[in-house]
Parts: C-alpha cells; structure tokens; sequence
C-alpha cells in the first residue's frame, strides 16, 4: 500500500496519474496547504521541505522498513520502477537500449522539475495571486513560460508523447502544468503539438479519474484563496 500525502495542485496531480495508471493500491492522506497541514512534524518527518506530495511505501521491493519518498519527481521514478511501468524503457529492451531510453526520460522529468514547474508557477504567481501587480515580473515570466511551451512543442513534432510512441513518467510530469491556470491562461494557439499532446492525455481514463479526486479531496479546489491562505502559502521564512 502506498500512504500518498496529497493536496490538488498539479504536483499533486503528478502523483495521482501515475498511481491511476499503475493500478497501485494507494490510500490518500489530505495535506491542507491553505491550513498549514504541511508544517505539521509528522509530515515534515517524510518531507522536510514541507512541501507536498511526498509518499511512504509500506510493502517497498526489498521487504524492508517502509519507504518514505518526497519531491514529485523522485516519486514518479520510484513508483514507475515499483510498477515496472512507463519507465521509458521498452519492453524487451537490452541493457545498452534501456540506458539510453531511461536517460531520454529523465532529461525532460528533470526539464520539468527545472524549468517548466517553476517557472510556470511564477507565471501563475505573479498573474493569479501576487496582492499587487509586478508588470515586469508578469511578463517576464510569461515570456520565460512561453519559451519553455515552444521547447515542448517542438520536442513533440514527430513524436506521440515526450520520450516517443509511449506514455511515459515524462508526460505525467508536464502535462498538470500545461494549462494550469485557468484564470489566467497561457495561449496555446501556437504550439499545435502541445494542444494534441494535451488533449490525449486528457482524455484517458487513469486523467480523468485522477483529477476526479481533486474536488473530492477539495471541494473548493479552483476557488479564490482567501488571504489567510495566501500568507500560510507564500508568507513562510524560516522556521
């Protein structure tokens, strides 16, 4: 069983299209970003950054203690090896093949966690819940979110999904954060690969019953944060 510690976000999002897909026994656990529920000891003991999702693995491979996993990217490779599904690797692959077909998927899970997350959530910082308006820091995140799509975009000419014809830990990663913010959308006009890319995804069953869990789990999920919230979020020094 895996204890997933979870809020709707599209790093939680990750988790859960993963573990939707995989068909991994899984039990959800409420972190309550907007309360402070990520500050708690017992969830800074699995996640010291106090940031979620983070899983704890109580039957891991190895048949030892339970696993505690945090850092979405870290996850996603843990829990595609424990599944031996959408690795990236090629069933039947030899060893030289695999290598190859593991490190292509890491580089855009790595892209991801780099480039296309963070800098796509400034964008949606600065233009959803910053108290004030920054024109500069609105546009030159809009500028550097846009830049990162056209690097998706053209990575996908060609291909069915990031790594190649098969879904991969590398699609799960981008897609939540393609399209993020609905109140303040970036445009996708331009980059036709990303809107197919997108729009096949979406449309699986394992998507649509991942992110049926968000307003389950969250029934005011795509609602205004109040200010409270926004000073429990982005208010935090060190502690």
């Amino acid at each position: 069983m895996i204890d997933l510690y979870y809020w709707p976000t599209p790093n939680g999002h990750k988790i859960t299209l993963l573990l939707e897909e995989a068909g991994l026994p899984y039990a959800i656990h409420p972190v309550d970003i907007g309360k402070g529920a990520q500050f708690e000891p017992a969830f800074l003991a699995i996640s010291p950054n106090n940031k979620m999702p983070a899983i704890v693995d109580r039957a891991p491979a190895d048949g030892g203690e339970p696993i505690s996993v945090f850092e979405s990217g870290a996850i996603l490779r843990y829990l595609s090896d424990k599944a031996g599904r959408f690795t990236g690797v090629a069933a039947g692959a030899d060893a030289q093949a695999a290598l190859r077909q593991r490190i292509v998927v890491d580089e855009w899970l790595f892209w991801q966690m780099a480039g296309l997350g963070p800098m796509t959530g400034q964008y949606g910082h600065f233009h959803v819940y910053a108290p004030e308006v920054v024109p500069y820091a609105r546009e030159r995140y809009r500028k550097e979110a846009e830049r990162l799509l056209g690097v998706l975009d053209r990575r996908l000419q060609g291909r069915a999904f990031i790594a190649g014809n098969d879904y991969s830990i590398a699609d799960m990663a981008c897609y939540p954060w393609v399209g993020a913010y609905t109140s303040a959308p970036l445009d996708l006009a331009p980059f036709a690969n990303v809107r197919r890319w997108r729009e096949a995804i979406a449309a699986r069953p394992a998507t649509q019953r991942a992110y049926a869990l968000a307003q389950q789990v969250n029934p005011d999920a795509g609602k205004p944060m109040s200010d409270e919230e926004k000073t429990v979020l982005f208010g935090q020094g060190p502690r």
